[in-house]
């Protein structure tokens, strides 16, 4: 028999895991809104278990979980005999992984469940199991081939867990309206936090001076202050303190060809600059300095400015 090529295997893996993968969307059933029903009703944290590979999935739909709303948690089923059962609280909701259902490790856990009327939710593919026995909901997955040439190695069977955490978490993401907002005060960090941030996020316990000189300041105060500012730019402000204009390295430029260089602010500034509210998302400020070819403006405030956004800074603290 002729040796199969490696991307011949690779891709029949992923061919068996997408086959499990329509079973299971296939299977979906009231099920999936039960479960959101018990984890709604609680305001305490979701508790998920499980060993081995799916250990690991519960790791991440406990992630998932925590990230998008729902305060959650992993708990390894072998701490928990050992005295982590104190973790579960009443009120708890316990969601428990094994694909077979009978994965002994589980035992003590889907006992303490029981006896202290902890509601859970088995993820197995035997409703008959031990586990399936146990639970108060049952999500259950088919009965499917794994994608390992010995039928051993869980592939299918944990790409299916992965899957069905991942759609109960957006099913209570979507109960719970969690919006864009929500989502970026939980991932500060990050390139994808950074870009969840708002103009006033990122202005926020900035010290440094802003660029700033008055309408009536002559050109060569306007020249001093943008070197000074490292910005590249300078805010010109009216007697108010509103933004009335900005001066850039190119309107400098400009002016000394036209010989405008013994005029004000005011004769070689940009009048009505671009401004960003506090309220601007860090992702359309960047999109506006992309499609706009901008590299700076100043987040204004009743029409004063307090603070700016600079491009280079951008690109040196991992926004673009």
């Amino acid at each position: 028999m002729a040796h199969k090529s490696d991307i011949d295997i690779a891709r029949n893996t992923i061919r068996i895991e997408r086959d499990a993968l329509e079973q299971l969307e296939a299977a979906i059933g009231p099920s999936i809104s039960q479960a959101a029903d018990l984890i709604m009703a609680t305001d305490r944290h979701v508790i998920v278990a499980g060993i081995g590979k799916s250990g690991h999935i519960g790791q991440k739909i406990a992630a998932s979980l925590a990230s998008t709303g729902t305060p959650s948690f992993f708990l390894h089923p072998t701490e928990a005999s050992h005295g982590d059962l104190g973790m579960v609280v009443p009120g708890s909701v316990v969601i428990a992984i094994s694909y077979s259902g009978e994965s002994r490790e589980l035992v003590d856990l889907l006992r303490f469940c029981k006896s202290n009327a902890i509601p859970l939710i088995g993820m197995t593919r035997s409703a008959e199991s031990t586990l399936g026995r146990a639970s108060d909901v049952i999500l259950l997955m088919p009965t499917v081939i794994e994608a390992c040439p010995n039928g051993l190695a869980p592939t299918s069977s944990t790409t299916m867990a992965l899957a069905l955490g991942d759609a109960l978490t957006i099913v209570l993401m979507d109960r719970r309206g969690f919006s864009q907002e929500d989502f970026g005060s939980r991932h500060p960090g990050g390139k994808l936090g950074r870009s969840l941030q708002t103009a006033g996020d990122y202005i926020e316990g900035r010290t440094d001076d802003l660029p700033l000189i008055g309408a009536d300041a002559g050109v060569h105060e306007v020249i001093l202050a943008v070197s000074e500012g490292r910005k590249g730019c300078v805010g010109v402000t009216g007697a108010d303190g509103t933004l009335v204009g900005m001066v850039t390295d190119g309107d400098i430029r400009r002016a000394m060809l036209a010989g405008k260089l013994t005029g004000s602010a005011a004769d070689i500034m940009t009048a009505n600059p671009r401004t960003l509210s506090r309220e601007d998302r860090m992702s359309a400020v960047i999109k506006t300095f992309s499609e706009r070819r901008i590299s700076n403006a100043f987040v204004t405030d009743g029409g004063k400015p307090v603070g700016i956004i600079d491009m280079k800074d951008l690109l040196a603290e991992g926004y673009v």
